[in-house]
């Protein structure tokens, strides 16, 4: 009974450990060298996959039936091959070049290189590089890749329904604007 009460007093201290004064939540990746603030209204989930570090759902906007998704994580290659990766996973209804519909840029945030990608389009969602994904229509992706001379790059994606990232996406870029870099 005694380490079931360990167990317990553990595991509340630590989902405790990240929330700030506001409620809002701190969370850290890159071994501590980048951390973040998310909304309080946002759900830190258990990733769905190992190489997503920080995963969080958000709400489903009014008529959306799929909840929003942000993932963190590190990785590497280009920056133009991740974006043009992300730009693939997206068709256009109209049949246009998912690219032209795509804003793409590049700025500075706390002293560190971000390019901003915006992505609306139907969405090919899948859960892994060999797994067969679904068709979700009407979606959109936000994302950020920060890059730092302390942690490499790293991702902050953000996609889901359109309305519901939409409605999001102040929130989306406060969290990418709240990044600390640990020197």
């Amino acid at each position: 009974m005694r380490a079931f009460a360990l167990s317990v007093c553990i595991v509340a201290s630590s989902c405790l450990s990240g929330f700030t004064a506001e409620g809002d939540t701190t969370f850290s990746v890159a071994e501590g060298k980048l951390s973040f603030t998310a909304p309080k209204e946002w759900v830190k989930k258990m990733p769905r996959t190992r190489i997503v570090e920080v995963e969080y759902e958000v709400k489903a906007a009014e008529g959306d039936e799929q909840p929003g998704r942000l993932t963190v994580m590190g990785a590497g290659g280009s920056i133009e091959d991740n974006i043009t990766r992300w730009m693939g996973q997206f068709e256009q209804p109209d049949g246009s070049k998912t690219k032209d519909a795509s804003k793409v840029e590049k700025v500075s945030i706390n002293g560190q290189e971000v390019h901003m990608v915006d992505i609306s389009g139907n969405f090919d969602d899948k859960p892994g590089p060999f797994v067969p994904g679904v068709k979700r229509e009407n979606y959109r992706m936000l994302a950020a890749i920060v890059v730092t001379k302390e942690a490499g790059q790293y991702f902050l994606k953000f996609y889901g329904p359109k309305k519901t990232i939409t409605e999001n996406e102040k929130q989306f870029k406060a969290v990418v604007e709240s990044m600390k870099v640990k020197k």
